[in-house]
């Protein structure tokens, strides 16, 4: 069991879909990963729902807003980095060529967040935590194990990565992949989009961990997701690439050596 009551600034704190049916989304997670919900009312008058494992939250949902609907986008999970200042790392990303997605906002009493893209086009999100610090419960069945850059560009997206957050970032297999560290711990991984990739965006994606990587791909296509790619072993555990039914994709990880 991995508990958390703070992160360290630069670490993956953080997931959360954002959904056209939010509704439904909620459905097929509870159904899929057991996950127990609680319904927070927001300053727009919204609902966040937060997905719970043994009382303590391990991921968040939102309903898109009605521009994202209406241009047909499908459901997108969002990595959030703790970051102790989210206006001057803001800054100092779109110095360091980030584009400013949506300025350094306040979600009420649990914290500060923005959204950026980053030189390569890819998504990710930045959180100053308040009395929301993140994820309780990581690295363990249906909670968060790991976040992994698809980019067409791995060294650019490398160098912009390690002068915002200070990461350590090193190839680790012949390849290509990288693997991003965070004071010394583990903290997310960097890959290439080959030619049997070509057209997808860059993305920072997430993997949850599962007791049975067969059993939860199985699972979720009986719920109506769609399988995208067939478990596979890997020195890590075994992994499989499904999309839920309404588009947003995710990694289901057995994990055997989870840092």
């Amino acid at each position: 069991m991995t508990t958390f009551s703070k992160y360290a600034p630069g670490t993956f704190s953080w997931v959360d879909l954002m959904s056209p049916d939010a509704a439904a989304s909620k459905r097929f997670y509870q159904a899929l990963c057991g996950w127990d919900v609680l319904d927070n009312p927001t300053d727009q008058g919204g609902v966040y729902t937060q997905f719970l494992v043994r009382g303590q939250p391990v991921a968040g949902l939102g309903e898109m807003g009605p521009e994202m609907k209406a241009s047909g986008a499908p459901a997108v999970w969002n990595s959030y980095v703790s970051v102790q200042d989210v206006e001057a790392t803001t800054e100092r990303a779109r110095q360091l060529g980030a584009t400013v997605v949506m300025p350094p906002m306040q979600v009420m009493d649990a914290g500060r967040m923005a959204i950026l893209s980053d030189p390569t086009g890819a998504h990710f999100s930045l959180w100053e935590p308040g009395e929301h610090i993140g994820a309780a419960i990581v690295n363990e069945p249906v909670s968060l194990s790991w976040n992994e850059l698809a980019t067409s560009d791995p060294e650019r997206a490398s160098g912009f990565y390690r002068d915002l957050f200070g990461w350590s970032i090193e190839v680790a297999t012949d390849d290509g992949y990288r693997v991003i560290e965070n004071e010394g711990r583990a903290n997310g991984g960097i890959m290439g989009l080959g030619q049997e990739r070509e057209g997808t965006p860059p993305h920072w994606g997430v993997y949850l961990a599962v007791e049975d990587c067969d059993a939860s791909l199985a699972r979720a296509t009986e719920l109506g997701g769609q399988l995208l790619m067939p478990p596979m072993d890997i020195p890590q555990g075994r992994f499989g690439v499904v999309a839920d039914p309404q588009g947003g994709v995710i990694t289901l990880m057995r994990v055997v050596a989870p840092d």
